[in-house]
């Protein structure tokens, strides 16, 4: 038998004993999820994956569409040739263009590889998840009650997208980018690029979702109460508890709107910090950027980012929320 037929069926008989192990333990494990803790756990789990699946997929849908169809020189062609001007053109590019973090830094890395200024590429990789139409969407319909967060993360995410292009112009140094590699798609047909990015997303985008919806609901139905108002009643300490949670969690932006509504121990402005950083700068999108751009880039660049979303999120907070 080979080794490949070996992997074959072992896949299938591995899927069979743990199916029977589920049949055996059904009894405690239909006890265990009757418990008032479970029941709790389970609802706030399916309700965050349920409101967050259809964005997800349209989101991954379109950014897949963006990644192959639309050529990297358009976005060369449009951009202002002066560096300054650039910024904010390729800032509120992210807007129109749907999208999570992890489309956004293949094409910032063809951007730069078709001579796009690296300050205005890394403006649109730091706003397009967060700004474009899909996220704003999703935010809107998980703060139906707080209308004002969907401007508020709009602003907070377009003013440190354009901060960190221009702190990359003013400081930034060439031998700190390394030059990204040729896109993982070049060389296969559209259709084949089109569905390969599709399940890459797909597979990332939707395990992070479980990943964060898991979190949240664990906080929400073990945390003691008492501990999560310690947390949340501390203006400082919330903020940098959310930021942090946002880079740990590394959940795609279609999503995590519903994560932070359902947070609602902690004050809008904390919630809009969590909003701002997770699609700045997480775990998942460290890698990604160390691997397209060089770990020296990821490892002044992500610092950077993660300040300057908190301090954005904050001075937003004040103003709108």
């Amino acid at each position: 038998m080979g080794e490949k037929e070996g992997r074959r069926l072992s896949s299938p008989l591995a899927l069979t004993l743990l199916l029977l192990v589920a049949l055996m333990l059904q009894g405690p494990i239909r006890g265990a999820l009757s418990t008032p803790v479970m029941q709790s756990w389970m609802t706030v789990f399916v309700a965050v994956v349920v409101q967050a699946l259809p964005f997800l997929v349209l989101g991954v849908l379109l950014s897949a569409v963006i990644a192959v169809f639309v050529p990297p020189s358009f976005f060369a062609r449009a951009l202002p040739s002066r560096p300054a001007l650039a910024v904010p053109v390729a800032g509120m590019a992210g807007a129109v263009l749907p999208g999570c973090e992890c489309a956004s830094v293949p094409v910032a890395g063809a951007l730069v590889r078709r001579g796009v200024t690296p300050a205005a590429a890394l403006a649109f990789l730091l706003s397009a998840p967060a700004i474009n139409p899909i996220v704003l969407t999703a935010t809107a319909v998980a703060f139906p009650r707080d209308p004002e967060m969907v401007v508020a993360r709009f602003a907070a995410s377009l003013l440190v997208a354009c901060a960190m292009g221009w702190l990359w112009q003013r400081v930034g140094r060439t031998d700190w980018l390394r030059p990204p590699a040729h896109a993982t798609h070049e060389g296969q047909s559209r259709g084949e690029a089109f569905w390969g990015s599709v399940r890459h997303d797909v597979m990332h985008a939707g395990g992070f979702l479980v990943l964060g919806a898991t979190a949240a609901a664990t906080l929400k139905a073990v945390a003691p109460a008492s501990w999560l108002r310690t947390a949340a009643d501390n203006p400082v300490f919330s903020v940098l508890a959310l930021a942090v949670l946002a880079v740990v969690l590394s959940i795609c932006s279609e999503a995590d709107a519903f994560v932070a509504a359902s947070l609602t121990q902690f004050s809008l402005t904390a919630r809009l910090a969590f909003l701002v950083v997770g699609p700045m700068i997480d775990l998942k999108l460290f890698a990604m950027q160390a691997g397209t751009f060089g770990r020296g880039f990821a490892l002044r660049f992500a610092p950077a980012t993660f300040a300057l979303a908190i301090v954005g999120a904050v001075l937003t907070g004040a103003v709108l929320l």
